[in-house]
């Protein structure tokens, strides 16, 4: 298993959790991002940059993806790529996409694009919590408990 992380908006708080992680359980950890990230050194961490450009590092993700990886990310879009390659998708938050909930996802996504174009206030996600960063870490140890 690869750990991949959609690491452009992922927050500082997950990435610390994810560079704990990789090195209790030895696995690869791999955050793309467009533009250089600093990461711990390791032998199981690294960083990649990509180039500058609306998605370049999420059709990276979704390209490079295996199955049984896991992809850390809150655009739906990628993770419906990564879950058609039967690979695992979580978002920073602790949420589990699978084949069951992504179409919705991607429906309500596809909804709130079309009223943020006709000028509609939809407002964004709400700030990271504590509470986020214990539900994130909890799904993480179960995934990783599982490999």
């Amino acid at each position: 298993m690869t750990i991949w992380v959609d690491a452009d908006a992922c927050p500082r708080p997950v990435k610390e959790i994810l560079y704990r992680a990789a090195e209790r359980v030895q696995v690869e950890l791999v955050l793309v991002a467009n533009r250089p990230l600093y990461t711990p050194p390791s032998r199981f961490i690294r960083s990649m940059k990509v180039g500058a450009g609306f998605d370049v590092a999420d059709r990276h993700i979704a390209d490079a993806v295996q199955s049984g990886d896991l992809v850390i990310t809150a655009d739906i879009p990628l993770a419906a790529d990564v879950v058609d390659k039967d690979a695992i998708a979580l978002n920073p938050r602790g949420e589990l996409y699978t084949e069951d909930n992504i179409k919705e996802r991607l429906a309500m996504r596809d909804l709130m694009d079309q009223l943020r174009s006709t000028g509609m206030e939809t407002g964004g996600p709400p700030e990271f919590s504590k509470k986020d960063r214990m539900t994130f870490a909890n799904a993480l140890d179960r995934i990783l408990a599982l490999r």
